[in-house]
């Protein structure tokens, strides 16, 4: 895992990438996506794929030019100024990665029921996601840094344990589920593009490392489509594994644990306890990392200003954001069902990104990006917004509400912290560093 202060290189970022996206959001969006563009879902992993690289190329180039730890918060900034709307965006940025967190701990809950017998009550999947996240709050309330130095194995051991499924899956797939008669209509596939660009969001991560990268001019921008890339093939080969096995009724069926169901056919019984052996390993990694971080920068902005005081004070060994952040995280997932967490999940991370694309253009004689492309990214992220909220306006209208609603709580949220906290955000001055 990386650590703050140490020189990360160019494979050590893509590393940190491909970690991050392969995690545990695979278990689950798969299903998700494939519940929307069927067997055709391996189409829509590689237009999402697509417009993620363009995403990662307009954010590469605002972090090779704007290197903070802070990343799209710093870049909002940069581009916006040091207004509401720039602290808005920040605090939606923040409550986009509590539903994230959420969605994470509701796959553990799914995945865990899977393991009780046939008969067990449904309960118990609000159950084991309740007590996943407040045993990891209750760890990191004790300072536990240890766990993080397992993470480095847990990413190998869930990125080997997909590797393997996938070439597994492949071998042993039917190709007459992947026929092309069999897929849904064209539209459903670019329905489904939001779910996908959400797999893939994690590059963002390797953002916060630019300071300490020896180049991140060069380096961070290669690193980000690198990591894109290699997992681009991954998610494809891994649609091909799930959909070869089984018919698009059976993974809609088992959509919240659709890759450990695929594995049953090369492996039986077995691989469908490891793949959900694995699918377990990786959530719980994601979601004890994910607090940890989620406490850091809370912690940080609150010294900053940028949050309440209450995120930054001392409780045992960590900080009251924490329980802040796990109080909210655990609402969502208990809440929403997986399907609703991953739809607002998608939609509002695309939103952000565009706004971030957008101001890009506003700074865009300072990190020397191509306006062509950056523009393609707006474009492309808009398309896929408006094709999400299209499908979502049809089948489920109320997540658009919950969408909203979040976006005007982000708004209101920040003009109250301004009011009451007086404080202001300061934009970093980069004139006298030198990039390429």
């Amino acid at each position: 895992m990386y650590k703050s202060g140490s020189k990360v290189s160019f494979w050590s970022a893509v590393a940190m990438g491909i970690g991050a996206m392969v995690g545990a959001g695979i278990f689950a969006l798969l299903g998700q996506a494939g519940m929307i563009a069927g067997n055709a879902v391996w189409i829509s992993f590689i237009i999402g794929g697509l417009i993620a690289l363009l995403s990662g190329y307009s954010i590469g180039r605002l972090g090779a030019r704007f290197p903070s730890s802070g990343g799209f918060v710093e870049y909002l900034v940069q581009a916006y100024g040091e207004g509401i709307f720039s602290g808005a965006i920040s605090v939606l940025m923040y409550i986009s990665a509590l539903v994230s967190v959420s969605l994470i701990a509701r796959v553990f809950g799914s995945y865990a029921y899977e393991l009780l017998p046939a008969s067990s009550p449904h309960i118990f999947v609000e159950i084991f996601t309740a007590s996943i996240i407040l045993f990891f709050m209750a760890i990191n309330l004790q300072g536990a840094s240890s766990v993080a130095k397992i993470e480095n194995i847990v990413v190998f051991l869930k990125i080997s344990a997909l590797v393997i499924f996938a070439i597994a899956g492949i071998i042993t797939l039917e190709p007459a589920k992947l026929s092309p008669a069999l897929y849904p209509p064209i539209n459903k596939i670019f329905f489904s593009l939001a779910i996908t660009f959400f797999a893939y969001e994690g590059f963002r991560i390797i953002t916060n490392a630019a300071e300490d990268m020896p180049n991140p001019a060069k380096t961070l921008p290669r690193a980000i489509m690198t990591s894109i890339l290699i997992v681009m093939v991954l998610y494809v080969a891994v649609s091909f594994a799930v959909f070869g096995n089984l018919s698009a009724k059976e993974v809609i069926r088992a959509q919240d644990y659709a890759l450990a169901e695929a594995a049953r056919p090369a492996f039986g019984a077995t691989g469908f306890i490891i793949m959900t052996l694995a699918a377990l390993l990786a959530t719980s990694s994601a979601i004890n990392a994910s607090l940890y971080a989620a406490t850091n920068v809370t912690y940080r902005l609150a010294r900053l200003g940028e949050l309440p005081s209450v995120f930054g004070k001392p409780i045992k060994r960590s900080r009251e954001g924490l329980i802040i952040s796990s109080i909210a995280i655990l609402i969502m997932a208990l809440f929403f069902d997986l399907s609703s967490i991953a739809a607002i999940g998608a939609v509002s991370t695309l939103i952000i990104h565009m706004i971030v694309h957008i101001g890009h253009l506003r700074v865009i004689k300072k990190t020397k990006a191509s306006s062509i492309l950056v523009v393609a990214a707006i474009i492309f992220t808009f398309g896929a917004i408006a094709l999400s909220l299209i499908y979502l306006m049809g089948e489920r209208p109320q997540i658009i509400f919950w969408i909203i609603g979040f976006i005007v709580l982000a708004f209101i949220i920040e003009i109250l912290l301004r009011l009451f906290t007086g404080r202001i955000i300061v934009k970093r001055n980069y004139h006298n560093k030198k990039f390429g």
